[in-house]
């Protein structure tokens, strides 16, 4: 089998990552089962993004994937990846990913991301 066309790392142990990555697996569900696209849960092999210099840490706070060509995507551009090949998502990808409006998403989603993973912390999820 090829390579995934995207492997995405997220935390299973943040309710609400997990919940979001649940419903894209099952919407994705056919490139799953033709690996396509991979969901791996970063708390099973913590240093696998090492390499990119991506901590676990980092992983809880954002979520990270690699492409095919092996190139790192971190946050708000893991999102628009992945909506990109879920069926009736692609026009999220194509607003909130253009050149004008990706700063503000990439900028919304980290602040997103901070929130939550302060909340988990508090939490004692990790």
């Amino acid at each position: 089998m090829s390579k995934p066309l995207l492997t995405v790392w997220y935390n299973t142990r943040c309710p609400v990552c997990d919940a979001g990555i649940r419903r894209q697996r099952r919407r994705l569900i056919e490139a799953v089962r033709a690996g396509r696209i991979e969901f791996r849960d970063i708390n099973v092999e913590p240093a696998a993004l090492s390499a990119f210099g991506a901590s676990l840490e980092d992983i809880r706070r954002r979520l990270h994937a690699t492409d095919a060509g092996g190139r790192l995507l971190v946050g708000a551009d893991v999102a628009i990846a992945v909506w990109r090949i879920t069926p009736g998502e692609g026009w999220l990808a194509t607003l909130l990913g253009n050149p004008i409006a990706l700063r503000l998403t990439r900028l919304a989603y980290d602040r997103f991301a901070d929130l939550l993973y302060a909340w988990n912390r508090r939490k004692g999820r990790w």
